[in-house]
């Protein structure tokens, strides 16, 4: 596997590009894309490259193996104080802060799991292309988490707060026409399409003026209720709590150990 120029494991983002359009794809297929923190660096880098790049006009973000993302990596969890978990929930929203502050617009190909923070990830896009048997899930809770990499604003915003208040206090997949329905998904196609729809989408983007598209994507993000940004600093500080707590523990293990957590508050 090669490195970047940080040291990083490269190709576990592949990047291609389609004329003016840049397609970022997660590769961790045999985790199903699961993110760790070397993928939550790299993603950022390259999204932060991509943005930076005037001769981009969309970008793509996909998952290999025919999974978007099916979450935080729950392998390289275990509980740990704040010196550790800060610095892993602040990556995680750095790829959220590329994706909200660049002037690029981002379209997600959803096949497939987009569960947690895969579900936070594609709802965080600004367009959001699914195949009709693609599933979202919120599912933090499972393992005794709030939620980050800005679904405290990206959900509320495509579904309203009512909704969102719902999917995050008792997750649930959610498919097809119900995705579709609640705002999960801007565009359901067939199984196995969705790259081919995205990267459509986003040719026709890139047709347009970057100046403008750019200008509506911050127009956009100042109307989310409140200041987006310090939501993110509010989910860090959530995170980094929660990841010290004796239920987030018993989450990691209920998982590894495929039973039902016994979550005591504390």
């Amino acid at each position: 596997m090669s490195k970047d120029s940080q040291g990083n494991d490269a190709d576990i983002v592949l990047l291609q590009d389609y004329g003016p359009v840049r397609v970022l794809t997660l590769n961790r297929p045999d985790k199903r894309n699961a993110i760790d923190l070397a993928l939550r660096v790299v993603l950022a880098e390259k999204l932060e490259a991509a943005m930076a790049d005037t001769s981009v006009r969309a970008i793509v973000l996909t998952g290999a193996g025919g999974t978007f993302c099916s979450g935080g990596d729950v392998s390289t969890m275990r509980r740990q104080g704040p010196e550790e978990s800060r610095p892993r929930a602040r990556a995680a929203q750095r790829v959220i802060r590329a994706v909200w502050d660049g002037p690029t617009p981002v379209v997600a190909a959803v096949e497939g799991f987009a569960y947690g923070a895969g579900a936070a990830l594609a709802l965080a896009c600004d367009r959001v292309v699914a195949a009709s048997d693609a599933s979202f899930n919120t599912a933090f809770t499972g393992v005794g988490l709030a939620g980050d990499m800005g679904i405290s604003i990206s959900l509320p915003a495509r579904t309203g707060l009512a909704t969102a208040r719902q999917l995050l206090l008792l997750p649930r997949r959610i498919q097809g026409p119900q995705a579709l329905a609640l705002g999960l998904a801007d565009e359901l196609v067939e199984p196995g399409s969705a790259l081919d729809w995205a990267l459509a989408d986003a040719e026709r983007i890139a047709e347009g003026p970057p100046l403008a598209l750019s200008a509506i994507k911050m127009m956009l993000g100042a109307c989310q209720a409140g200041d987006p940004r310090a939501a993110l600093d509010r989910e860090v500080e959530h995170q980094t709590r929660l990841f010290d707590s004796a239920d987030f523990a018993e989450g990691v293990a209920a998982f590894h150990e495929r039973r039902r957590p016994v979550f005591k508050g504390c």
